[in-house]
């Protein structure tokens, strides 16, 4: 199934998918949109463009593991998305994944405005990757 990520912000929001066969996740795009209820619509469409059957949204968990301000907003958005799109949105943790984000720019010597534009989306690509690794985790549990 196409699983479309994204890494909501308040400036930039980034917009990864996978491939049908859930094994390669890669970016799409960074949609800079503050109007939340706009944000949502573009999201539902690049769902309903890529055929995707599921959403994961990141969920920015503090240190600590509490919720703070940032995760309260990610969670209205994820509800509206689900709302508006129809399809099942799930919530990943997404700690470190902007540090993640960054490393990886880092190593591919990405600088500049090239890297603000994209690190959203990269962003994005790191949570597909986490929620597929839980997803084949948990389907090999079953088969065991």
């Amino acid at each position: 199934m196409v699983i479309l990520s994204v890494d909501f912000g308040l400036a930039r929001t980034g917009i990864a998918v996978c491939d049908p066969g859930e094994h390669l996740a890669s970016p799409v795009t960074v949609i800079a949109e503050k109007f939340i209820p706009a944000l949502v619509d573009k999201v539902a469409a690049f769902a309903s463009e890529k055929k995707a059957g599921r959403i994961v949204v990141g969920l920015p968990v503090n240190m600590d593991g509490s919720e703070g301000a940032s995760a309260q907003n990610v969670r209205r958005f994820a509800a509206d998305l689900e709302r508006i799109s129809g399809l099942p949105v799930d919530l990943l943790d997404e700690r470190c994944t902007t540090m993640e984000a960054h490393t990886f720019l880092n190593a591919t010597n990405t600088r500049g405005k090239k890297r603000k534009a994209v690190v959203d989306a990269v962003s994005a690509v790191i949570i597909l990757e986490n929620y597929l690794d839980k997803r084949h985790a948990a389907a090999r549990r079953e088969e065991s």
